[in-house]
């Protein structure tokens, strides 16, 4: 960056939001991060008390190299904040052979050297007392996953941010924005902002900022649920890695080793309602409950009669593809959006931050974007 320290404005201070306010101001720009709840709040996708990380990515091999990045960017923040976010528990994805999890994260393992290896049902029976998968299905070991504590990754970007100067205004949501000759003016309930750029990272809430954008973006409810196993023991993170488990092409679920010595956390991977932000459905129905205790079941029979202790609704905005849309704004260039997280971008935060960081600051990221560059959904709404 040279010349003046441009004004950068944040739109949404979650798991994006935070990390590219953080990236920005380590970076000398003077940022201004807008948000509309408060910190580390519960009402969109970036809480719940876990998230996923790993290499061996299915959804395409293109996202590895990102991946391996943030695994960097994690350790770096856990060094600023001193405090733990990420652990490393392994990850188990099972299916079929020819599931589409299996074949996807086997091709990427393959593609890049990651360190990762296929199990029988009776090998994962074997090695993980608490699962029991159905004859037939396979496993993909990867040892270097682990576990993400999302509100922790969440304030500690944000402590990070703000330490290296920037403004975090909460309890102030951005209602529009208009171009201006010389940047981007922002109207929030209480005063007109002036910014040399603008980042939109406001996850389900992004739709409604895009000023005639019509990005192909839909809001999904999702019920994660916490249950009490008799014999937690046996869900330990040292005898169990996360998991994935896809029964067909519609059907999904994970789960997580147990981070408190007692609860276990399970969902369905997609399949929940759409919705909005300001209409969706926060109470937890126990016909929801019964059918994420059954289909997590199906590999973890213990899991069918536990006692529900805890529920709660998270919100995913997807893609039609599935990819995340990150880029300029098509009709304001001093505009860039990060959205579209589909269901497994919180891993990505701080590289996602970082690159947003490079759009602004070099008008280029670092690492090209590929497929997730968002101009390639304005063929979806022609």
């Amino acid at each position: 960056m040279t010349g003046a320290r441009p004004l950068v404005g944040v739109v949404g201070l979650g798991a994006t939001g935070s990390a590219t306010a953080y990236h920005l101001a380590r970076r000398g720009a003077r940022v201004v991060g807008l948000g509309a709840f408060g910190p580390g709040h519960d009402r969109g996708s970036s809480h719940g008390e876990s998230r996923v990380i790993h290499q061996a990515y299915y959804p395409d091999p293109a996202y590895v190299p990102l991946v391996l990045r943030a695994y960097e960017l994690w350790r770096e923040l856990e060094g600023e904040c001193r405090e733990p976010i990420l652990k490393i528990t392994g990850g188990l994805i099972l299916g079929a052979p020819d599931a589409e999890l299996v074949r996807g994260a086997l091709a990427s393992s393959r593609m890049y050297g990651l360190d990762a290896r296929l199990l029988t049902a009776s090998e994962v029976r074997r090695e993980f007392p608490a699962l029991d998968p159905p004859r037939g299905v396979t496993a993909l070991l990867e040892p270097g996953a682990g576990v993400l504590k999302p509100e922790a990754g969440v304030l500690c970007h944000l402590r990070a941010a703000a330490g290296a100067g920037a403004a975090l205004r909460f309890g102030e949501p951005a209602l529009s924005w208009a171009p201006m000759a010389d940047g981007v003016e922002v109207e929030t309930p209480f005063e007109q902002l002036r910014f040399d750029h603008l980042v939109l990272t406001a996850g389900a809430w992004t739709s409604r900022l895009l000023r005639g954008w019509q990005l192909p973006l839909t809001v999904e409810r999702q019920v994660m649920v916490w249950l009490r196993p008799a014999a937690s023991g046996s869900f330990a993170p040292d005898r169990l890695p996360a998991f994935y488990y896809q029964h067909d092409p519609v059907h999904s679920w994970y789960g997580f080793p147990t981070l408190d010595g007692v609860t276990v956390k399970v969902a369905r991977h997609h399949g929940g309602e759409l919705t909005t932000p300001d209409s969706v459905d926060r109470e937890c129905h126990q016909e929801e409950l019964a059918a994420i205790r059954e289909g997590i079941g199906e590999v973890a029979p213990s899991l069918r009669a536990a006692p529900v202790e805890r529920a709660r609704v998270a919100l995913v905005t997807n893609t039609p593809d599935g990819d995340f849309a990150l880029g300029p704004h098509p009709e304001c260039p001093r505009v860039q959006v990060a959205c579209g997280f589909s269901g497994h971008g919180y891993k990505f935060s701080p590289v996602i931050g970082e690159m947003m960081a490079d759009l602004v600051l070099e008008g280029r990221p670092r690492r090209p974007l590929g497929p997730l560059e968002a101009s390639r959904l304005l063929e979806v709404t022609a």
